[in-house]
């Protein structure tokens, strides 16, 4: 024990003296975590804090125009331009606009979208009216064929052009429904026996079942969601834990080269106790570099206007995941150290590594979203079992009981590692 203490307290005062090595091991993962929170917020937020201005081009000015344009400009996100220069805006200019990518969209409202909607109405209302024996009928027509144009910058992302498509979908589909039931409710009063009762009000009635969101966790009182911080925070820590293999594959390797290893095997006594020494002075390095992300994520993100990290209750439970993540990424840094020569072989193979097995392992985007194939690989990263662990912690209220298949993954993939490192290092001595 005093051995592997020794050991400890030396790597300790040997790390100490490379002050710039240790800032920008505590540094850098703090920026690359903040920076990453501070560009994905807006997809996590679903873009609701963002303006999209629209250029609106009403060639039709009806009611379904008119009330298009208003229930859009009710909707905090859009910001319709009618004008430009104090004149209207044509089909051709808007269009021209969007190509250049002055802005990111355009709405053409072509001539006879009311007309159209009010005979669907029309139609509606007289089909029903004659099922129901009411006499009268109102003016209607063949139905033509009619639709809004809609212009895209063409490098706007897809997902961001689906989201408005829908959401403009949604409006049209809504304001075509509202008038529609309003004929139809018109239509149906005026035949009422008792013309001075209560009017049918069937839009209200179509409303009777609504959506309400539920905690599916056992605890109602906190209900946590996968914003930009609880993502990003807990994924690029680990992101950053895992960046320990490079000091420590470094070490390994300059100690091998230096004749420092054989020195040390000399001492009497078992390698194996200072093994321990080492190894534990890099699980103790990697925690507290992650529980100062934590911390980071719940006192600083907030004062850059983000949403505060919140880490749940079980802190004996994180704590225990994040030392088994520790010696998860130390084990692979001493694979790295033992299988490379030399640190222009260790170094590049490790970090590169690392950002693979983050890509795969839903540090960057969530595994659900990635294709099918990735999604079975990345049950090959240590990272997406350490990733998985957090989340089921912080974000579904979880404890030991359920990360315990998580933590005893991960205790393989170390085991795994330490082996291969073992073989590699008996088969050079010989």
């Amino acid at each position: 024990m005093r051995k592997i203490l020794a050991t400890f307290i030396n790597e300790s005062r040997l790390f100490a003296k490379d002050l710039a090595g240790m800032a920008l091991l505590f540094l850098m993962p703090l920026a690359l975590t903040v920076l990453m929170a501070l560009i994905q917020d807006a997809p996590f937020r679903e873009y609701q804090d963002i303006r999209f201005e629209i250029l609106w081009v009403d060639e039709d000015g009806g009611k379904m125009a008119r009330q298009l344009g208003a229930e859009l400009e009710a909707i905090p996100q859009f910001v319709l331009i009618r004008t430009l220069n104090d004149q209207l805006l044509t089909a051709d200019k808007a269009q021209e606009l969007v190509h250049k990518g002055s802005y990111k969209l355009a709405v053409i409202v072509p001539q006879g979208v009311s007309a159209e909607v009010a005979n669907s109405a029309n139609q509606v209302a007289n089909e029903l009216g004659a099922k129901l024996g009411a006499p009268g009928k109102l003016p209607q027509r063949e139905s033509r064929k009619v639709a809004l144009e809609i212009y895209f910058d063409p490098v706007i992302k897809q997902a961001m052009k689906l989201s408005l498509l829908n959401a403009l979908e949604k409006q049209v589909t809504r304001i075509q429904a509202e008038i529609i039931l309003a004929r139809l409710e018109n239509r149906l009063d005026e035949q009422a026996a008792d013309s001075s009762g209560p009017g049918l009000r069937l839009q209200e009635k179509l409303q009777a079942v609504q959506l309400r969101e539920i905690s599916s966790g056992q605890n109602k009182t906190t209900q946590l969601t996968t914003n930009s911080v609880q993502h990003n925070v807990p994924a690029w820590a680990l992101f950053g834990l895992f960046f320990i293999i490079i000091p420590i594959a470094g070490n390994f390797i300059r100690e091998r080269e230096d004749g420092s290893l054989m020195r040390i095997k000399m001492i009497p006594g078992s390698y194996f106790t200072i093994l321990l020494g080492k190894l534990g002075f890099y699980i103790v390095l990697g925690m507290l570099q992650f529980f100062i992300m934590l911390a980071a994520g719940a006192l600083l993100m907030p004062l850059l206007g983000l949403d505060s990290l919140q880490i749940g209750n079980a802190i004996g439970s994180l704590f225990l995941t994040v030392l088994v993540v520790a010696a998860t990424a130390t084990a692979y840094g001493v694979l790295i150290g033992s299988v490379f020569q030399t640190p222009n072989q260790a170094l590049p193979f490790g970090a590169i590594s690392i950002v693979i097995l983050s890509a795969i392992g839903g540090i960057w985007v969530p595994v659900e979203i990635l294709p099918a194939g990735l999604q079975q690989l990345a049950k090959l990263s240590p990272l997406h079992w350490a990733l998985d662990a957090i989340n089921e912690l912080f974000l579904r209220s979880g404890s030991i009981l359920t990360v315990w298949k998580q933590l005893i993954i991960l205790l393989v993939f170390a085991l795994l590692f330490f082996l291969i490192a073992g073989i590699t290092e008996s088969r050079r001595r010989r």
